[in-house]
């Protein structure tokens, strides 16, 4: 794939430096919540409700500074989606979360998650850390993804 893709509109082109092997810290950050249904953890409602909470959320003129999406893949069932945003959006869920994170970047297609998430556990404990709690962002959608010829993902590590 041509990897020479202007910017598609859609979503921006991912750069992985700034989340490959890093220590975060969140104080209070923002996030609208949401919930995607599943099938044995394949989310069948995605772009509808990121299309619903991204209109909500622009009418609101909550977009984020940096845009982040977390997803916590709560049962064969139901996965958890945390969108960052700027501010609180009217109507919606929302959530504060504080603490520090351990990120990893991947890049692959979304079936090796499984093998990301345990390799993501041996980076933790490689740190010295311990970590209950791991969440997957995706950086692009599916359509970006194809056009920027990479698929990224981060993995964040609740340490």
């Amino acid at each position: 794939m041509d990897n020479q893709v202007e910017e598609t509109g859609c979503c921006p082109r991912f750069n992985p430096d700034p989340w490959q092997e890093k220590e975060i810290t969140w104080q209070d950050m923002l996030f609208l919540k949401d919930q995607v249904r599943s099938f044995l953890h394949i989310p069948l409602s995605f772009g509808k409700v990121m299309a619903k909470n991204m209109a909500v959320i622009e009418e609101a003129g909550a977009l984020a500074p940096q845009p982040l999406m977390l997803t916590d893949d709560k049962s064969p069932w139901r996965t958890d989606i945390y969108i960052a945003v700027g501010k609180e959006v009217p109507g919606a869920e929302m959530v504060r979360m504080s603490g520090t994170f351990l990120t990893k970047v991947f890049e692959g297609p979304f079936r090796d998650a499984g093998k990301w998430m345990r390799e993501m556990k041996g980076f933790v404990k490689s740190k010295g850390k311990e970590s209950d709690k791991l969440y997957l962002s995706y950086t692009t959608c599916p359509s970006c993804a194809k056009a920027y010829g990479k698929n990224y993902a981060i993995i964040f590590a609740a340490v």
